[in-house]
């Protein structure tokens, strides 16, 4: 049987062991005789889930007490809009646009009345292959806050250094690369973060915010405040409860592997074997600047769509799914995050320096 990986960028690889537990209790969870999808989120079998779940996502990420977590649903694109219309209704954000994602959370941020919207740097002249330069003059400490996006998923740029400037609030949007950095919480004011890609599968975004920017607004729903939300401990309305579950999961089996800081060593390793090849490869290139090079997801092609179409069929039925890159840049993309085991990297190098063989 052929051994399959999957370089899907989300939703994504699942640890092989999380799948078997969740399998194991999909029937009877934790002596219950229903599955956690049966659960009342009142009961006190889901509240223990919960619980656990963030409080082993504040020891993976030494996540302070002065930060709420929150278990939100919508994805990352909903906060887009809820990040803006809790922090910073009737003042100025700005943005750093390092590609796609970032984009979308300007345009999202645009459309809201109260805001005014600044985007002090932009790598769209490069192709947003990079992080652009920009000189802490642009940044305004009377802004509610400067947003970044810390992992392009799409084009493959990162912030390796987190820029940071004295009393200027940054939020980011770290759904790529959550877990597999070695950022500090406490450089944020806010977090936020699709859970399909690092954390579990689709339907929960996890949200970390410092106390002191959760502000009463009677003009926002209830379900859109993160005070409220924070109050009512993320279940104004059901929250995905077992996409919840999972994330539980997922941060216990990120804790016995060693935790953040070896989630990032296994990244590096992961990735840099394969920019490895890439860059001594008479075929195939990235073209990210190499400082600035993702660990999570790494796009390449051969310069020939062609051969590009050609390259993915062939992997696909060798068994390396999900390589076709983003239909807004073509080529191919592999997305290596916290569960993709390393031998699925060697395996996609060799099948690669064979596909460059044959083809050169």
């Amino acid at each position: 049987m052929t051994t399959v990986y999957n370089f899907s960028a989300g939703p994504a690889v699942l640890p092989k062991a999380v799948l078997e537990q969740a399998q194991a209790e999909l029937l009877n969870y934790n002596g219950t005789d229903m599955s956690v999808m049966e659960l009342s989120h009142r009961s006190s079998s889901f509240v223990d889930i919960i619980e656990r779940a963030e409080q082993q996502l504040r020891d993976l990420m030494h996540i302070p007490d002065h930060y709420k977590v929150l278990f939100l649903q919508g994805g990352a694109t909903q906060q887009f809009s809820m990040v803006p219309a809790n922090l910073a209704k009737g003042q100025k954000i700005q943005y750093v646009n390092t590609g796609s994602w970032a984009t979308k959370a300007i345009k999202a941020a645009q459309v809201l009345e109260d805001v005014s919207v600044e985007e002090i740097a932009s790598s769209k002249a490069d192709g947003y292959t990079s992080v652009p330069d920009f000189a802490a003059e642009a940044v305004d400490p009377e802004a509610a806050y400067l947003h970044i996006t810390t992992n392009e998923t799409i084009g493959g740029v990162t912030f390796h250094e987190i820029p940071n400037f004295d009393g200027v609030t940054l939020v980011a949007d770290m759904s790529s690369n959550i877990l597999a950095n070695d950022y500090n919480v406490e450089d944020f004011g806010l977090i936020y973060a699709g859970a399909q890609k690092n954390l579990g599968p689709s339907g929960v975004t996890i949200v970390i915010v410092r106390e002191d920017l959760l502000k009463e607004d009677t003009s926002l729903p209830d379900f859109f405040s993160y005070a409220t939300q924070a109050d009512k401990g993320s279940m104004i309305n059901t929250p995905p409860t077992f996409a919840i579950y999972m994330v539980g999961l997922v941060l216990e089996w990120v804790a016995a592997q060693g935790g953040q800081e070896a989630m990032y060593k296994h990244a590096k390793e992961r990735a840099n074997l394969l920019y490895d090849y890439i860059d001594q490869s008479d075929l195939f290139v990235n073209n990210v600047k190499v400082e600035n090079r993702s660990y999570t997801n790494i796009p390449f092609l051969t310069n020939d769509p062609g051969l590009d179409k050609k390259f993915i069929a062939e992997a696909d039925a060798a068994g390396f799914k999900q390589l076709k890159g983003h239909r807004s840049v073509g080529g191919m993309r592999a997305s290596l995050y916290n569960a993709f085991p390393l031998e699925g990297v060697k395996a996609l190098v060799e099948f690669m320096k064979a596909f460059e063989e044959e083809n050169k």
